[in-house]
């Protein structure tokens, strides 16, 4: 569950992580921060990187934190519970690591195995780590790109997927000696979530603005294809539900996607937010917490009406009836356009009329050429299928 950083001379957080008492996170640059939600300050350090800390991942009972970066190596933590937090005034603001593993190149992400005791790194190969061990288990390499995200399956802790500078993404099987199979698309994949409702199914955040979700069982065609975003998606996570994703992007803003659907229903930006590199969704799925290029960290409602505290009976019921009023004339235009219109930057909606117009002329001009051409001679293909270049097993 890593969050990377593509650009290193630019200072903004490589990572995010959401610990599983939902009242505190991670965040690190080159130390490791343990943060409390509801006071808003720092709750613990991690500190003893060298350098550019770029994957961050908590194992399945909070216990134990494992981070990895630039300086080559390693580090497991122990992660205080939240009883000892809560004593702020008797809690050692600093931690020494559980254990240091020093390996031959640096590392891009990691992620920990769902109910087991393995954690996986992304660098140059991806190794496959143990706790009581100082050296890889095992180790998979399919050509010589960099691998830039790990990603384990919530439901099969044997299978992960990766994606590689090679624009490729890659699934593995720890009980194989090699790959499983790798596709290759058009342009790079920069980081991948597993849907935790549907685990043979695995969302990719893209260069081309778009968001591909894929059937892990067949590789060759994408089951849907989530626009909106004008500029490279840089990270996706979904919620526990598994019936949304947040993505966040180089066009500086944070949307919200159905699982299967082909455009956002929520979209936030603010005035001084920069290019977003990282995003997570909290673990009781109520809000999100984005990591941008403008050094600050932010909390966002999951829905953004959705009134937050205690809630009497009679508030309950009216909204409850407010919301079944909506889904019962929502075919309707003028409930429609209130339902979906949002307010965007004037350059991000420029920017999208201009994709609009591009992408309306590149689909006539198709046209016209296979109207001039031989019959047969020019296929239809989905924009499912176009991005893939070849599958290969």
């Amino acid at each position: 569950m890593e969050i990377k950083r593509l650009y290193p001379n630019l200072n903004c957080y490589d990572s995010l992580e959401v610990d599983v008492d939902v009242d505190f996170f991670f965040y690190f640059l080159a130390d490791i921060r343990l943060w409390d939600l509801a006071s808003r300050r720092t709750v613990c350090q991690f500190p003893g990187h060298q350098g550019a800390v770029r994957g961050l991942t908590v194992s399945t009972d909070g216990r134990v934190l494992v981070s990895c970066g630039t300086d080559s190596t390693v580090r497991l933590w122990n992660v205080p519970v939240s009883s000892i937090v809560e004593s702020a005034d008797t809690f050692d603001n600093s931690a020494k690591p559980l254990a240091v593993y020093v390996w031959k190149n640096a590392f891009w992400a990691v992620d920990h195995q769902w109910d087991g005791d393995h954690f996986a790194t992304a660098g140059a190969q991806v190794d496959i780590w143990d706790h009581n061990r100082s050296q890889p288990v095992n180790s998979f390499e399919w050509g010589k790109d960099t691998a830039i995200s790990i990603r384990f399956n919530p439901g099969e802790p044997n299978i992960l997927a990766t994606s590689a500078s090679d624009r490729s993404i890659t699934i593995y099987d720890l009980r194989l000696s090699s790959p499983a199979r790798k596709i290759i698309m058009r342009t790079k994949t920069n980081s991948i979530a597993w849907n935790p409702m549907e685990p043979m199914n695995f969302t990719a955040a893209n260069e081309d603005c778009n968001c591909y979700s894929y059937d892990a069982r067949k590789l060759n065609e994408a089951r849907c294809v989530h626009k909106d975003h004008v500029s490279a998606v840089m990270d996706i996570d979904y919620s526990p539900t598994g019936r949304e994703f947040v993505s966040g992007s180089y066009d500086r803003t944070v949307r919200i996607f159905q699982y299967n659907g082909g455009h956002s229903r929520e979209v936030y930006h603010t005035k001084r937010m920069q290019r977003v590199f990282c995003v997570k969704f909290s673990c009781d799925a109520s809000y999100v917490i984005s990591g941008s290029d403008d050094t600050n960290l932010r909390l966002w409602k999951a829905k953004a009406s959705e009134q937050l505290g205690v809630l009497l009976p009679r508030e309950r019921k009216k909204h409850e009836y407010l919301e079944a009023v909506k889904n019962r004339y929502k075919h309707l235009p003028e409930v429609k356009r209130i339902v979906r219109h949002r307010h965007l930057p004037k350059a991000i909606y420029k920017a999208a009329s201009l994709r609009r117009i591009m992408s309306e002329a590149e689909r006539k001009k198709e046209e016209r050429r296979r109207a001039h051409s031989a019959p047969g001679s020019i296929p239809k293909e989905s924009l499912r299928k176009r991005r893939i270049i070849e599958e290969v097993e």
